[in-house]
């Protein structure tokens, strides 16, 4: 797949933009706060539906506006299809797709883009909140029915919990809450679908990974990637691991039978807290190097080097699954932060992609082999687009 034109208005700090992309390496370079991110943003945003910098759409429209546009023409192969989306200050977001008005859950069935961005280290360092979205969001680009099971879980995670907080108030306890079996088998059975999901998402990762972290890193530190489930006893968000060994698909009873029994374990802990304490909104993805989390224990290279791994992984998964072609790979502001062997072997590794998009301050900072197609960034406004003969 490849992003032929982008096209913005009242985007960040866009009035209107217009640029023409092409295939293989496009760099946008500019100084920080000039506008390269918001570009790569803008592209990210149909595949992805939000943004890897803010939880909210209303930050990406431009001061002033009520609404921001982002038009995109893509091409698979000899097909084009132009995409487009409305983001609405107030209320929902539109969406076309060749000037016909679909449903915005559409769009990422067009687009499929792998970004990494310095932001990318909270995947690794932060909480497991980092590591879920990071993991839902790749379940819903290679299987966009997700967004419909993803959307439907935390709505009877709300309706629970609130249910749950009612009765803490009211010091209702035990049996004579009877209405949460209801919630319950809501639970367990969307709550059942992520978790099997999600295992085996984990468990097609783990390859790539490993490979993409020894052509990143120059080293075989033996990554691994395992899920730490709290239908068998974890709480990560509460900072507790299982004793034993992080979870795999294969214990004897099902997923479905351990969530029920841990549902029913810490009924009187959940009733005393107003909290929904089992399911996959308690889970963690616990990633290893050397046998060590690295979470705590991995240096800031090996960090920054399992980050980009993830990425380059989740490329692999989509590039070998997708009808669409490549993924587009954009690696935002990111060859600033890496060594020069670091920068040689992720330039290897990008340049073999369909299509790349890179940011950077410094044009120096990018490897000549990506440097094909400038784009010169300045002040919210597309200042010249050159191609290098480097």
């Amino acid at each position: 797949m490849i992003v032929e034109h982008l096209s913005l208005v009242d985007f960040r700090n866009y009035a209107v933009a217009d640029v023409t992309l092409g295939s293989g390496p496009n760099v946008f370079v500019g100084r920080n706060g000039q506008g390269k991110t918001n570009l790569a943003e803008a592209i990210a945003f149909f595949a992805t539906l939000g943004s890897h910098r803010v939880s909210q759409d209303a930050p990406m429209v431009r001061d002033g506006a009520d609404a921001a546009i982002i038009r995109a023409r893509l091409a698979h192969g000899e097909r084009r299809v132009q995409l487009e989306v409305q983001l609405n200050k107030q209320g929902s977001n539109k969406a076309r797709v060749n000037g016909a008005p679909v449903r915005t859950a559409e769009l990422p069935r067009y687009a499929q883009v792998v970004l990494f961005a310095p932001e990318d280290l909270q995947i690794v360092r932060g909480d497991p909140s980092s590591r879920r979205r990071f993991m839902d969001q790749l379940l819903v680009q290679r299987s966009p029915r997700f967004a419909g099971v993803l959307s439907d879980y935390d709505r009877v995670l709300k309706q629970r919990t609130a249910l749950l907080k009612s009765a803490k108030a009211r010091g209702i306890r035990g049996d004579a809450l009877s209405t949460l079996d209801v919630w319950d088998d809501k639970l367990v059975a969307l709550g059942t679908e992520l978790i099997e999901a999600r295992l085996s998402l984990a468990a097609d990762l783990s390859q790539p990974l490993a490979a993409a972290y020894t052509a990143i890193a120059g080293a075989d530190h033996e990554p691994r990637i395992e899920w730490d489930l709290s239908v068998s006893g974890a709480d990560p968000e509460d900072g507790s691991q299982r004793p034993t060994a992080p979870d795999a698909a294969g214990d004897e009873a099902s997923i479905a039978d351990r969530f029920r029994t841990a549902l029913a374990a810490r009924r009187s802990a959940e009733l005393d807290r107003g909290l929904t304490l089992v399911g996959p909104h308690r889970d963690d993805l616990i990633l290893r190097v050397r046998g060590l989390p690295v979470k705590g224990y991995a240096s800031h290279g090996e960090s920054w080097s399992v980050a980009l791994a993830l990425r380059l992984a989740s490329a692999e998964l989509l590039r070998a699954d997708s009808r669409l072609g490549d993924p587009v790979l954009i690696l935002d502001d990111v060859f600033a932060e890496l060594d020069t062997d670091r920068r040689a072997r992720l330039a290897s590794l990008a340049g073999d992609y369909e299509q790349v998009i890179v940011t950077a301050a410094v044009e120096e900072d990018v490897p000549t082999g990506l440097r094909a197609r400038l784009v010169r960034v300045e002040a919210g406004t597309i200042s010249a687009t050159e191609e290098s003969d480097a």
